[in-house]
């Protein structure tokens, strides 16, 4: 960490989110830690840990590859891989114990079935969102009985909420998903999960339901506010430069700010290589306390801040502060907290803190 830009991940308070969410919503028996995408840029390895301690029982990742690494270190939690992984890496799945999904009559006859056999797997059924899985009953029964007559073990079915803001087409979901599985008992099937972060809080548990899926609620992201819920994600960088900027003068990349006063002008050592795009011009970031907007272009490995005569040049700047922050930030660049987080990229390292 050289140039003191770095991302602070509070391990701590990860762990007591987990403990909270879980305290809160007893009546689950298998809470799965999505730890894809790098634990949403958190760092999976080291997240992981406090993930498992605050009471997950069960992992979930995007990838073969992402549960091939955390596999190596956590030996002995189960770890489902909610993308496909190709009939020849089913050896490697085997290896490693990761548990598949089937995500489609198409996909599963791509397999050879003998290279399946010892695998745990979960079906996942498609309720609308028509990203992955099995789309009719029709369907969803040949891959069931495919499975079954060859031994495969069948450990989970499950489905995912795609717009938890509308009961309408949640509850739609709900009643597309019984009705594909209506052939056969659910209560004979070991986890059944449908629902993930923002549906466990604004939605019952279905009684057939005994899995939930706890993604960026883990970092302080909900809508119940009597959760008590803490920030895990900050990112901090230092002031390198202070420059004086007569009115008139412009900054940065194509001249794209013109000074309309005489103003101060800090360089900060964090730029779109590190995760903070373009579309972060115009938005606050913190120096002692006090917001300041970023100004002009963006450039790959600084940007600049209008401040006052209070900054110094090596003090220190949060670029990305809390919960709070994040959310205006995503605002501001119309996306979503978990890309604002996903985007800070390998280049600023993580640092944990309990």
């Amino acid at each position: 960490m050289y140039r003191d830009t770095y991302v602070e991940i509070n391990l701590g308070n990860i762990e007591s989110n987990v403990c909270e969410i879980i305290k809160k919503y007893n009546n689950y028996k298998y809470y799965f830690g999505v730890v894809k995408a790098d634990c949403y840029g958190h760092g999976d390895i080291n997240t992981i840990g406090a993930i498992i301690k605050g009471g997950a029982n069960y992992l979930a990742v995007a990838t073969l590859d992402e549960a091939v690494r955390i596999r190596k270190v956590y030996k002995n939690i189960p770890i489902l891989c909610l993308g496909i992984v190709y009939n020849k890496y089913l050896y490697v799945a085997k290896k490693y114990n990761i548990t598949l999904s089937i995500t489609s009559l198409e996909y599963l006859n791509s397999l050879n079935i003998e290279k399946l056999k010892g695998l745990k797997v979960h079906i996942k059924v498609n309720t609308g969102m028509n990203r992955l899985g099995v789309s009719s009953k029709k369907e969803f029964n040949r891959v069931f009985d495919l499975l079954n007559k060859n031994n495969i073990e069948i450990e989970g079915i499950y489905s995912h909420v795609y717009n938890s803001n509308s009961s309408k087409k949640t509850n739609e979901q709900f009643s597309m998903f019984e009705n594909i599985t209506s052939d056969i008992d659910l209560s004979k099937i070991k986890i059944i999960h449908i629902p993930a972060s923002s549906a466990i809080v604004r939605y019952k548990k279905k009684e057939y339901v005994n899995g939930c899926r706890l993604g960026i609620i883990m970092y302080g992201f909900s809508d119940n506010n009597d959760l008590n819920l803490k920030s895990t994600f900050k990112v901090y960088s230092r002031v390198i430069q202070i420059n004086n900027l007569r009115k008139g003068d412009t900054l940065g990349y194509d001249g794209a700010y013109t000074a309309n006063k005489d103003e101060k002008i800090a360089v900060v050592a964090i730029g779109y290589a590190d995760g903070i795009v373009r579309k972060n011009k115009g938005r606050d970031v913190y120096i002692n306390d006090k917001k300041y907007k970023i100004v002009g272009n963006i450039c790959m490995d600084m940007l600049f801040v209008s401040v006052d005569d209070s900054v110094k040049l090596f003090d220190t700047v949060e670029v990305i502060k809390d919960v709070r922050h994040i959310k205006e930030i995503s605002s501001h660049v119309d996306s979503i907290p978990y890309e604002v987080m996903c985007e800070i990229g390998k280049r600023v390292n993580r640092k944990y803190i309990n």
